[in-house]
């Protein structure tokens, strides 16, 4: 943490979605297909923490599992707050009761996110999740959606039902393992023009009118 204040990160975010193991069962059989040495990031070609990436230059990988707690607690994050002196976030939510918690703790923002449906594959989408959790914030801080975004249309729905902004997963690195930046730039571009299709649509000349109003809850 004191490593990315000091690069000038202006907040830092604690994901908490992500601390037991999961069952990876489509990347072991991609590695068992695939006779290439990724060794960017990667030692003997497996899908292992021992990460060589810059990133991580100076810090003993062979001891990532204790770097975090082996259970999230709010105590955890008090303590976390009084060390971190920039924003702090917290992904990972998909519940009103522990946004509000969230909130409380001092957490200046908060990432709605399931670990893109990888840890626990019954859980409710980001965007199920998101009206619940806009009511239990009530503006306090900012809300932001991650998963699930493939469509300008996706944008409106969550600020619609209360996100402040939404996160871009997925249809970023396809543009990048196409095109580089200029795939990227496109990427985001199409959202954009996708977006600005539907604000028109809509009626909504502004992101600030767009509201509740305009989407309807089918359940």
């Amino acid at each position: 943490m004191k490593r990315a204040e000091q690069a000038g990160c202006t907040a830092i975010a604690l994901t908490v979605d992500s601390m037991p193991d999961r069952n990876n069962e489509t990347l072991l059989r991609a590695m068992q297909s695939d006779s290439r040495t990724c060794t960017q990031c990667h030692i003997n070609n497996s899908h292992d923490t021992l990460h060589k990436a810059p990133m991580y230059a100076g810090l003993d990988m062979s001891r990532v599992h204790n770097l975090m707690p082996t259970s999230i607690s709010w105590e955890y994050l008090d303590k976390l707050r009084k060390i971190v002196s920039v924003k702090l976030i917290i992904k990972g939510v998909v519940t009103g009761e522990d946004a509000a918690l969230c909130v409380q703790h001092g957490a200046d923002g908060i990432v709605i996110s399931n670990h893109g449906g990888r840890n626990e594959e019954t859980l409710r989408s980001t965007l199920e999740c998101l009206p619940e959790i806009a009511a239990a914030i009530r503006g306090r801080v900012p809300v932001f959606l991650d998963g699930g975004i493939r469509r300008g249309t996706d944008v409106f729905k969550a600020l619609a039902l209360g996100a402040t902004g939404v996160g871009i997963g997925r249809p970023q690195v396809w543009g990048l393992a196409a095109f580089g930046q200029s795939g990227v730039e496109q990427v985001i571009d199409i959202l954009n023009r996708e977006l600005g299709h539907i604000m028109r649509q809509a009626g909504t000349p502004t992101l600030a009118s767009i509201t509740r109003d305009h989407v309807i809850a089918t359940s």
